[in-house]
């Protein structure tokens, strides 16, 4: 699992005077490619994409919050696609937002897919075991 802490930027917020829902998944974005850097290296976060995301809102955020807490695991794999599990936080442990999200890796010289390779899949196992990811 990996964890990062994010300050709540007051230009997260909207005219409601919380946090807009659309900078929840920038949060999410921002612990799943530390994630990736951290099973693949610093440019392996730059081969893959994002193409499903799931979001439950369960809890607003605002200012006063000052920093969230977001964790990120792998929880499957397959031949092309990897299925992480994700959730939005504060310091107390009250959960502002859980998702999923499926991303694949990108081939390098078009716009698709592609499987994902023996050495990651070897990490990616390795992470679902240990719960490390």
């Amino acid at each position: 699992m990996h964890e990062e802490r994010i300050r709540i930027r007051w230009r997260d917020i909207d005219n409601y005077g919380h946090v807009n829902n659309a900078v929840y998944l920038n949060y999410l974005e921002e612990c799943r490619d530390r994630l990736i850097e951290d099973l693949f290296g610093e440019q392996g976060a730059w081969d893959f994409v994002l193409v499903h995301v799931g979001i439950d809102f369960r809890r607003q955020l605002t200012q006063e919050d000052g920093e969230v807490v977001v964790r990120c695991e792998v929880v499957s794999f397959g031949t092309s696609s990897i299925r992480t599990s994700e959730r939005i936080g504060i310091a107390d442990g009250t959960v502002a937002a859980e998702a999923e999200s499926v991303i694949v890796p990108r081939a390098s010289d078009r716009p698709v897919s592609r499987p994902l390779s023996d050495r990651e899949r070897t990490l990616l196992e390795a992470a679902v075991r240990d719960g490390s990811a």
